[in-house]
């Protein structure tokens, strides 16, 4: 394969995105028929002036994780997502690694929630996908990069995020996450990058490192399924937080509802609305 096929092939699929199959709001004055690069590059998570390098072929070794991050982004088919990966030189995902991708069923549950906050993170907890209601009411994930992109570095290591916990709570929130990835590393033992993400957790947390190899089982799950978040522009608004697990590919789904008709309602729509207020042209 010529060295820019990749590059070639990713500016083709992206010319062919309709932007408002992948939720964006289609201008009148739109010139591009499809996706712009920083559109594409918003989404999948990377840099606009990396994708711009891909698709002119300066960049040619693109990792895994970005291969999958574009291929979720463009809505690629099984054959389209694995002719992908052999451009980059890389063999598709098989059944002993980390499922990442999201299948046309969960792209279409996911759409039908699209004015509702919602994450998608895999088995690893490193975040897959977040929506712009989700990051009108937690912040911006656009720019998170490598193991940022990880929840489990981001509650030990990470910048504060906004959800409100006691350090009890917190300490919790971190023995459940660590014991789950403990699970996660049982079902896939081959999985290099999970066995790397191990590696990095642990030589840069020594609460992770503790949690690890801790013998105390981890707490149950929490009964309220309730957050707090403190909001920069709306305040505190309490929401209903439910993680919907699909089986079969290994994804967990959190989705932040408030009840019709309370005050948390009133906020929550107040910060999507600051959150999510963009100039369509």
């Amino acid at each position: 394969m010529e060295a820019w096929e990749f590059g070639r092939t990713v500016r083709r699929w992206r010319d062919r995105a309709a932007p408002e199959t992948v939720g964006l709001p289609v201008g009148r004055r739109r010139r591009a028929a499809g996706l712009r690069r920083e559109e594409l590059a918003a989404i999948a998570g990377i840099s606009a002036e990396y994708v711009t390098r891909l698709e002119q072929g300066r960049a040619t070794a693109p990792s895994a994780q970005v291969v999958e991050a574009l291929a979720r982004a463009l809505r690629l088919s099984h054959a389209e997502r694995d002719l992908l990966y052999q451009l980059a030189g890389h063999a598709a995902p098989g059944p002993g690694i980390v499922p990442s991708r999201l299948t046309p069923s969960v792209q279409r549950l996911l759409d039908r929630l699209a004015h509702t906050p919602v994450v998608v993170y895999d088995a690893t907890w490193t975040l897959v996908l977040a929506n712009a209601p989700y990051d009108a009411l937690m912040g911006a994930t656009s720019a998170w990069r490598g193991i940022e992109r990880n929840a489990i570095w981001r509650n030990l290591l990470g910048p504060a995020s906004r959800v409100v916990h006691t350090a009890r709570e917190q300490a919790d929130h971190e023995a459940r996450l660590v014991a789950d990835l403990r699970l996660t590393a049982s079902r896939y033992p081959a999985d290099r990058s999970l066995r790397r993400l191990v590696s990095d957790l642990a030589a840069q947390s020594t609460r992770f490192a503790e949690l690890w190899d801790s013998d105390i089982p981890p707490p149950p799950p929490d009964p309220s399924k309730r957050k707090t978040i403190e909001h920069p522009a709306v305040g505190r608004i309490t929401l209903d937080c439910d993680t919907l697990v699909v089986a079969l590919d290994d994804l967990r789904i959190t989705v932040y509802t408030a009840e019709p008709g309370t005050d948390d309602a009133d906020r929550l729509a107040l910060a999507l609305v600051l959150g999510t207020q963009t100039l369509v042209d």
